[in-house]
């Protein structure tokens, strides 16, 4: 059973929008339907699988690795495929009332939303160095017309950058897998770790560097990041929650994966590409913070604050070394969870809010209390878990990193964390001031009346908010399941 389900979670979705393009309406709703229903319920047999065996390997077809192709599921994949689901899911019925699956419109959104669900379902189970190429591109070129679809130039022009600068990213990662083909004879995560042991230097050290560049590019980390802001300002409400809370996180993940798991202890001077990578890290959250706090639109706030949020999850790598070890994994993978959460929330949130206002210029947002005000109430409580207040997940997130930082010994990690919650603070409270401001009696145009939106779309965006919120509450199962499937703390193999 367990075998069937984690092969209905990559090819449902691709059946699914297989379905939408055939003719008629009820093709599409049918497709859409049985595409994304069934996800979370195959997922119960798979986490109940990994609980029991928290290493899972499904070899498909009977041939066993290098040659065959075998899925791998732990707690971290388990964790990510849950986040597919519930992210994905969420935003998907955001989406269902923005792009109706018998409209011209849907019928070109729907095929490359379930399209990319089966992509990074099948990226997260994947093993295999050249099979999460394949399903990186595909989760890459499914993004970019979901992007595309917004229809306006900004959104086309910020396709077209994400597009070249992605194509980049795939060369540089095949060229550095061919490369580390060639000296280890073998592309399977698990296997390559043995094979290093023994492999060229120049070559591995050439392919690692390869490849890491490439998905850093991929998972827009500072200063790589240049793709990323207008990309999510511009994209469609529920696109934009889905690239910010999921699809660039797929690179981080692959991050992970190499060298965490596949990469020995002490090769190749490989703490110091940790440590290099966490500095990229400490960059990305102070420089993210700060333009974050400068912009002058809801949706550029927003993703702004991305390219910062994403710093946290790198900056636990020169911890994989530490006592520490289990602690700094815990608070970055809670840290994953909650701000995918908080920001699918608060995209959705700036979404409506644009619909409504037909503007998200913070200037534009006097008076939102009174107009939209569940979707203020969701920008709230989505940015708790940002800032890192009580009770959120982001709270607890931030509260195991400063202790794993403080048990290491590495102080400067501790003022990275501390001026990041700061300046969250600062670009959310500004976002909250601007939306309560009041009229100027002096002005000659009153604030416009605000258009309605469907409840079921003001639910969405609260809901997930509420999920940022109560993973603070219901943290002990997740953390012991996410303690399971931690990589060991860095020692020879």
């Amino acid at each position: 059973m367990t075998t069937e389900a984690l092969v209905g979670l990559i090819f449902l979705p691709l059946l699914g929008a297989c379905a939408t393009v055939l003719p008629g309406r009820l093709a599409t709703r049918a497709g859409v339907l049985a595409g994304l229903l069934p996800l979370p319920w195959l997922l119960v047999v798979v986490t109940l699988a990994v609980v029991q065996d928290p290493a899972l390997f499904v070899e498909l077809g009977g041939f066993a690795a290098p040659l065959g192709i075998r899925l791998f599921a732990d707690p971290l994949a388990v964790l990510m495929l849950w986040m597919v689901a519930i992210i994905g899911g969420l935003a998907a019925v955001h989406a269902w009332f923005d792009f109706p699956p018998d409209s011209p419109a849907g019928q070109s959104f729907w095929p490359l939303w379930l399209l990319l669900t089966s992509a990074m379902n099948a990226l997260f189970l994947s093993a295999d160095l050249f099979n999460l190429y394949v399903c990186l591109e595909l989760v890459t070129l499914t993004a970019i017309p979901l992007i595309a679809l917004a229809g306006s130039k900004t959104s086309v022009r910020a396709a077209m950058r994400y597009l070249l600068l992605a194509l980049l990213a795939s060369l540089l990662y095949l060229l550095g897998i061919a490369l580390l083909y060639n000296a280890t004879g073998t592309l399977d995560l698990y296997l390559i770790r043995t094979a290093l042991t023994a492999a060229p230097p120049a070559a591995v050290v050439t392919a690692l560097a390869l490849i890491s560049l490439g998905l850093l590019l991929k998972g827009a980390v500072f200063p790589l990041h240049v793709w990323l802001p207008q990309a999510h300002a511009s994209a469609p409400g529920p696109v934009s929650a889905v690239l910010s809370a999921l699809v660039v996180k797929t690179a981080i993940y692959l991050l992970y994966r190499l060298w965490l798991w596949s990469v020995p202890a002490g090769t190749l001077a490989a703490e110091h590409a940790l440590m290099l990578m966490a500095l990229l890290g400490a960059g990305a959250l102070l420089y993210g913070g700060v333009l974050a706090l400068l912009q002058e639109r809801l949706k550029l706030v927003i993703a702004y604050s991305t390219v910062a949020q994403l710093g946290y999850l790198l900056l636990i790598l020169p911890m994989a070394a530490t006592a520490a070890w289990p602690v700094a994994w815990q608070g970055g993978l809670y840290q994953l969870l909650s701000h995918g959460l908080a920001k699918a929330a608060m995209f959705l949130a700036a979404a409506n809010i644009l619909h409504a206002l037909g503007s998200d210029r913070l200037s534009h947002l006097r008076r939102l209390d009174q107009r939209q005000p569940l979707s203020l109430f969701t920008l709230a409580v989505a940015g708790v878990s940002l800032m890192g207040l009580p009770p959120s997940g982001g709270f607890l997130a931030k509260w195991l990193l400063l202790e794993a930082a403080w048990r290491s010994g590495q102080w400067w990690l501790l003022a990275v964390l501390i001026a990041g919650s700061l300046l969250a603070a600062a670009y959310i409270f500004r976002i909250l001031a601007a939306s309560l401001g009041r009229d100027d009696p002096t002005e000659a145009q009153p604030v416009a009346a605000s258009r309605s939106i469907p409840v079921i779309q003001d639910a969405a965006a609260l809901l997930l908010a509420l999920l940022a919120l109560g993973t603070g509450f219901a943290a002990a199962p997740i953390l012991q399941f996410i303690e399971a499937g931690a990589p060991a703390a860095w020692s020879t193999p």
